[in-house]
């Protein structure tokens, strides 16, 4: 089996922007050819707050990545998430004319094109939908309904909805830096793929994707995506009140974050002490470790609180059997998974996205912190094989009748949110 088309994965976080060049190989893993990583300095929760700054670190990162692959980076699936993503439920329908013809990848397409048509609330866009399941003449359950017979089909709808201002940002940012958006992926999906396995969606799980602005969360149960949303706490506001509670620069509350940070007080001593260099010439400033622990898990058990909020809000609490998945920079954090444990009272592990890479990854790259842009690039890919198999089963008569339909039909089909992206910024672009 030849290596397949190479995909970039683009993930515009608050604390870090990352690019990660792969492809699949002989045995279906994901290799990775290169990466890049950056610090951000213009997204503030996930929001893009200032354009030059944010295109300086893609470049900087997409240049990284591109130099240690050899790769010209010319087109990036993004991750797009921040505080004003949201989603929904829906069911959809259609009645087919004649019940005696198979159901085709056309009618699931059309009933699939039907949910960019519900009407949002001004300044908001539906990104993404997703099919759950499928209802054939009242019959629940169906997941691959093609080439069943049915007069009316249905179908639920996971629908995500975004502010169409900070998606323009994004994309106005990643066209600034040169490149082209081959898609908008939300990143609790993408994360998702990296580092859960088919079994624990089946069973029923809960990612949890800490990170530097955002806290981004995924229910899967029986397969089925039912639940997707995004607290607007991460790991940053542990290191402001780290900052504040210990009276230190910002620099200096990271580090003492990431090397002595703990989840559970009640871990660390009293005479345990770190001292921290003082500013120009002053004496150094002792902290001890328990305090320390002490202000970050005051914050974490709020996070995780809002955490098993949504879990109790998605009604699928007691179908969650594989319990919860944390992943994220802020994951990395210590007793971390033993602190959502005793809050939820569900099992708890740390996702590392290590399942699906080759052997020869580099360490840095199978660590929770790149979860998003590994699973960037294994969406991108399922995405890819999927359009290209869609374009081959359209060859020839199949091909033309689409065609034709398609330009009957051209007036009333719905333009995708990323198309409505790209025609606004190339519309700027002409006046």
């Amino acid at each position: 089996m030849k290596n397949s088309e190479i995909i970039v994965g683009l993930d515009i976080g608050t604390t870090k922007i990352a690019t990660i060049v792969g492809r699949k190989n002989q045995h279906s893993k994901l290799e990775i050819l290169g990466h890049g990583k950056t610090e951000s300095f213009g997204v503030k929760r996930g929001v893009v707050s200032n354009i030059e700054n944010t295109v300086d670190s893609i470049r900087r990162a997409v240049d990284a990545a591109s130099e240690m692959s050899g790769v010209d980076i010319k087109y990036v699936n993004v991750g797009i998430a921040g505080q004003h993503i949201k989603s929904l439920q829906h069911r959809g329908n259609i009645i087919r004319g004649d019940n005696d013809v198979e159901i085709s990848a056309a009618d699931i397409e059309t009933l699939h094109n039907n949910m960019y048509n519900l009407n949002m609330s001004p300044g908001e866009e539906i990104i993404d939908v997703i099919p759950q399941e499928y209802i054939i003449d009242g019959e629940e359950g169906i997941k691959h309904p093609v080439g069943m017979l049915g007069n009316s089909l249905e179908a639920n709808f996971h629908i995500i909805i975004g502010q169409t201002a900070a998606a323009k940002n994004i994309y106005k940012c990643v066209r600034k830096a040169g490149l082209e958006v081959v898609d908008l992926i939300l990143e609790p999906i993408a994360s998702a793929e990296a580092v859960l396995s088919e079994e624990e969606k089946e069973a029923g799980v809960v990612l949890v994707d800490i990170g530097g602005g955002t806290t981004d969360m995924a229910i899967f149960q029986d397969g089925i995506i039912r639940h997707t949303t995004v607290i607007p706490f991460g790991g940053d506001i542990v290191t402001e009140d780290i900052k504040e509670g210990c009276t230190i620069i910002k620099k200096h509350a990271e580090e003492l974050k990431l090397k002595f940070g703990s989840t559970l007080a009640s871990e660390n001593k009293e005479e345990e002490i770190v001292a921290i260099p003082g500013l120009r010439g002053r004496p150094p400033k002792e902290i001890s470790l328990k305090n320390l622990a002490s202000i970050i898990q005051a914050r974490m058990e709020e996070i995780i609180e809002h955490v098993y909020y949504e879990i109790r809000n998605s009604g699928y609490e007691k179908k969650l059997i594989a319990g919860i998945v944390l992943t994220g920079g802020g994951s990395q954090l210590k007793h971390i998974a033993q602190l959502t444990e005793f809050m939820t009272g569900m099992d708890t592990r740390i996702g590392y996205p290590n399942e699906h890479l080759s052997k020869d990854v580099p360490d840095d790259i199978a660590s929770p912190m790149f979860a998003t842009g590994v699973g960037l690039v294994i969406e991108g890919l399922q995405r890819f094989e999927k359009e290209k198999a869609k374009e081959m089963a359209t060859t020839g008569e199949k091909r033309k009748l689409k065609l034709k339909m398609r330009k009957e039909k051209s007036d009333a089909e719905p333009v995708s949110f990323l198309e409505r992206i790209q025609n606004w910024f190339d519309k700027d672009e002409i006046e």
